[in-house]
């Protein structure tokens, strides 16, 4: 049995807009994230897909609390990280780090790369300038870069090497678990594949754990062990990936699967287009968040939220006909 190294509970981060009324009790929030439960095995990888807006990102930032949550429990072996103190905090940063989605905004311009990834080992490790060089000359070559590199400005990289050099500083501490927030959206196809590679080689060589985010099926289904599909701020799908992939069961699921192109010539598959807009998450709908927009959507389904649940091999689903 793979064992747990992160389990979340009831996850929520919800956003104040406007000002509110007097002393703010009519003040309205953005649900980013309302209500996640869901757990990550040592060494394996959890996709989570969903359209913009839906709070994937928002998900993985809170789980690092770069973004504070504002309920819910984030356990990290064990330990509840929502009420470690900010010094404990900064010491479990060492074992959760992040790699961002734009490798251009990410870096700082005036640093070198020397600067960028031997900050960390500044912030947490007494080393001398000597040894910090050594770290990360041997992290760039762990990344596929040149020693030489050291010197060089991030201007001076292209994106697919700006988002290696995003890898090595995400590397440095020896982290076990890695938050991918999209990590190659920006980047040309032809080097998608490269990086999404050498994140998989990475991972087995060092044992990581991933949470990998992004709006493209095909490459979650790739590198991923486990998928989860959000709307709205809720998990509304969560199953290994060939389960997902093959026997998709919420509608919404579905919907997202029929837009993958086929890769085979004259290959085809029905597509299932949407009808509206993803609703505010200020004032989501009653019932079911996706009714709006679910082509088997019935009066039960405005009343009612489906409970998340498992429907058989880990593969759970909200969703009351299923």
């Amino acid at each position: 049995m793979s064992e747990t190294l992160l389990e979340v509970n009831g996850l929520k981060v919800h956003f104040p807009v406007g000002g509110g009324g007097l002393f703010g009790r009519d003040r309205q929030y953005v649900k980013a994230v309302d209500g996640l439960d869901f757990t990550i095995n040592r060494g394996e990888t959890l996709g989570i897909v969903g359209e913009s807006g839906c709070g994937k990102s928002t998900t993985g930032r809170a789980l690092l609390r770069l973004i504070e949550p504002t309920d819910g429990e984030v356990l990290f072996e064990g330990m509840d990280i929502l009420k470690l103190n900010r010094g404990d905090m900064r010491s479990m940063r060492r074992e959760m780090q992040i790699i961002f989605q734009d490798p251009y905004a990410s870096l700082d311009p005036r640093k070198t790369v020397a600067s960028i990834i031997g900050e960390a080992f500044k912030a947490h490790e007494k080393l001398s300038a000597r040894e910090r060089e050594e770290k990360v000359r041997e992290l760039l070559a762990v990344v596929g870069l040149r020693p030489e590199h050291i010197t060089r400005y991030p201007h001076e990289f292209s994106g697919g090497q700006r988002q290696r050099i995003g890898i090595a500083r995400a590397l440095a501490l020896q982290p076990k678990f890695v938050v991918c927030d999209e990590p190659v959206s920006a980047l040309d196809v032809s080097i998608q594949a490269q990086v999404v590679n050498l994140m998989k080689d990475l991972q087995d060589k060092l044992g990581l754990t991933y949470l990998f985010i992004s709006h493209d099926l095909r490459v979650v289904k790739h590198i991923s062990s486990r998928v989860g599909v959000m709307y709205l701020g809720k998990m509304v799908e969560l199953a290994d990936k060939r389960s997902l992939y093959s026997n998709p069961q919420h509608p919404y699921t579905r919907a997202l699967l029929s837009a993958i192109p086929q890769p085979i010539a004259g290959a085809k598959r029905e597509r299932i287009i949407l009808q509206g807009d993803v609703p505010s998450p200020v004032n989501p709908p009653s019932g079911c968040r996706f009714r709006t927009r679910c082509p088997e959507a019935t009066e039960r389904c405005s009343l009612e939220e489906p409970v998340f649940r498992d429907i058989g091999g880990g593969h759970h689903v909200a969703c009351h006909y299923r």
